[in-house]
Formats: C-alpha cells, sequence, structure tokens
C-alpha cells in the first residue's frame, strides 16, 4: 500500500507527463478552470474554452475522461437534470496549482 506522498508524487508525475504534450495550452486552461471553478460539467467547460481554442464537447469530454480515470484528480457527481458534474479533488488542488498556475 502507498503512502498519502506516494500517492501524490505518482499523481504529479501524471500530471506532468499528461501536461508536457500540450501543444496548444487548452490541457492547462482546463486544470486553471477546475481549480478556479468548483464543480463544473463538460458542457460548460465547452463554452468557456470555446472562448480561447477552437475545442469540440467530444474533445473536451475525452480529456475530463483521462484526467477523471488515468491521472485520477477529479470527483464525479451527477446534477439534477443528469448531467455530469467535476470537481477537482481538495487533496490535488495544491498540486494542480503548482504545476499549471492558478491563472
Amino acid at each position: 500500500m502507498r503512502s498519502p506522498q506516494e500517492v501524490k508524487r505518482v499523481i504529479e508525475a501524471r500530471l506532468t507527463s499528461y501536461l508536457s504534450r500540450d501543444k496548444t495550452g487548452i490541457r492547462h486552461e482546463l486544470l486553471r478552470l477546475f481549480v478556479r471553478i468548483k464543480s463544473i460539467t463538460v458542457a460548460e467547460l465547452v463554452s468557456e474554452l470555446q472562448k480561447q481554442f477552437t475545442v469540440t464537447f467530444h474533445k473536451i469530454a475525452s480529456m475530463v475522461g483521462i484526467i477523471a480515470s488515468r491521472i485520477g484528480i477529479l470527483r464525479v457527481t451527477r446534477n439534477a437534470d443528469g448531467a455530469s458534474a467535476y470537481t477537482l479533488k481538495e487533496k490535488y488542488v495544491d498540486i494542480v496549482v503548482r504545476v499549471v498556475g492558478d491563472g
């Protein structure tokens, strides 16, 4: 079993690796939105990111899915209307801020 510090190091390494392949800055901005806005849906992310980037719903949903499943820093909840809302897990906020900045 890994210690909490070891888990955080693994998460930070995964996040750094994921962001190292970000040529356009979309991934960085996506994570900054999670730091600023506590709970957000993919549709809301798309509308925010479309102000700066050319993105599709599918592209953003894929990014969120990778961040939630492979990196493991997002919590998923269902809204009353059935849409999934994503929240950055509190214990990883400091790592995300350190890696991408707070915007």
